[in-house]
């Protein structure tokens, strides 16, 4: 399927809705209105009809003013058709609004649409307008389990950075002040014999020289995450589990398509590496996107290993901004340390976000421009 068609198709859906939702209410009006009811009052009902349906276009980005304008809508309608029962456009809009606001915005958005549907205890059977009444507390419901669900998910996710950027920071401790301690004890016994003994300070400077180069490929290496207290038994996490970053997304209802093709065992930095830069670019799907599908690849093409993480989400407006932040970042200074690259952004057509990584399976070396 093209990426064009995945588009024009993504365009149709968000219209369907909001399309469907207006002619319902139009036809609604004059089918339901009383039968002395005049024409141009029937008239008024079907446009606040189509209005509401219009309205639901913006209920993702702008879910609060899209309520309000269905809730004058719903009560026109209710005043001159009243045995439509229910609230239709209300309760799609609530939908959207309770599955992206906390409770403080969304329970009075609930209120507001419970006192619109009580009027139909003026007109309807009490069995009926009970019904109706309990209709908007099950959408809401719905909406704030999907809300939670995503909070979790994103709050694990975040979690995971944390202790991500905690362990980096002991590691680099480690590795530097062991180094440096090596450093000054063989510095110090160059300068106490270096007259004397120049054989002796030449083989400390040799140490010195030794010990620097050992440190600059640690540090190159330096791409791990583990628990605030951590194992070192542990496996450090590579392309065999990049399953387990999708899971999460799975369960949170996002299908992620996974695509590993390497011929064997890579250097454990490279995984390592590529492990993270897909943790990052998944977790911004989640955060950010809006998406309906990821797909994750991880190719190894001769000397280098190329990962691409793509979405269906809003990668084209104000979420790609959101992803420019610390994050992406990050999955840049992952890649500049092996000597790779990272480019991010939307993809053509802007229907999507793309992040596309090349990371060498060799180390770098100061000729070819690789960061310590």
């Amino acid at each position: 399927m093209s990426r064009s068609f995945r588009s024009r198709t993504s365009r149709a859906a968000r219209l369907a809705v909001p399309v469907l939702m207006a002619l319902y209410l139009a036809v609604l009006v004059p089918a339901e209105a009383g039968a002395g009811t005049p024409g141009a009052v029937v008239l008024l009902g079907s446009l606040a009809g189509v209005v509401q349906g219009a309205a639901l276009y913006r209920r993702r980005s702008h879910p609060v003013p899209v309520l309000a304008v269905c809730l004058v809508g719903g009560l026109v309608i209710q005043l001159i058709a009243p045995n439509g029962i229910f609230p239709w456009a209300g309760l799609v809009v609530l939908g959207s609004l309770a599955s992206t606001r906390p409770p403080s915005v969304s329970l009075p958005a609930l209120a507001a649409l419970l006192a619109l549907t009580s009027l139909n205890f003026r007109t309807a059977p009490q069995e009926e307008a009970q019904f109706a009444m309990a209709v908007p507390v099950v959408v809401w419901a719905l909406a704030e389990a999907v809300r939670n669900r995503r909070a979790a998910v994103a709050e694990a996710s975040h979690r995971a950075v944390t202790e991500e950027q905690a362990r980096i920071a002991r590691e680099l401790h480690d590795v530097i002040a062991h180094s440096v301690s090596v450093v000054v004890v063989q510095a110090a016994a160059a300068d106490d014999v270096f007259d004397e003994r120049p054989d002796q300070a030449r083989s400390a400077l040799r140490a010195i020289e030794s010990s620097g180069r050992a440190t600059l490929a640690e540090l190159r290496r330096l791409l791990a995450v583990v628990r605030p207290e951590p194992d070192e038994r542990s496996p450090q996490p590579g392309l065999d589990r990049l399953g387990e970053l999708a899971e999460p997304l799975r369960a949170a209802g996002l299908p992620v398509s996974l695509t590993v093709r390497v011929p064997g065992p890579l250097p454990a930095g490279v995984e390592v590496s590529a492990y993270r830069i897909v943790q990052e670019a998944l977790t911004n799907v989640l955060r950010h996107a809006r998406a309906r599908r990821v797909e994750v690849t991880a190719r190894a093409d001769g000397d280098v290993l190329e990962v691409e993480v793509t979405d269906d989400g809003a990668g084209a407006g104000v979420h790609a901004g959101a992803r420019g932040g610390f994050g992406l970042v990050g999955m840049r200074e992952r890649a500049a340390v092996l000597g790779g690259t990272v480019a991010a952004g939307p993809r053509p057509g802007g229907a999507g976000f793309r992040v596309h990584a090349r990371l060498p399976l060799r180390a770098p070396t100061p000729s070819e421009g690789g960061r310590p």
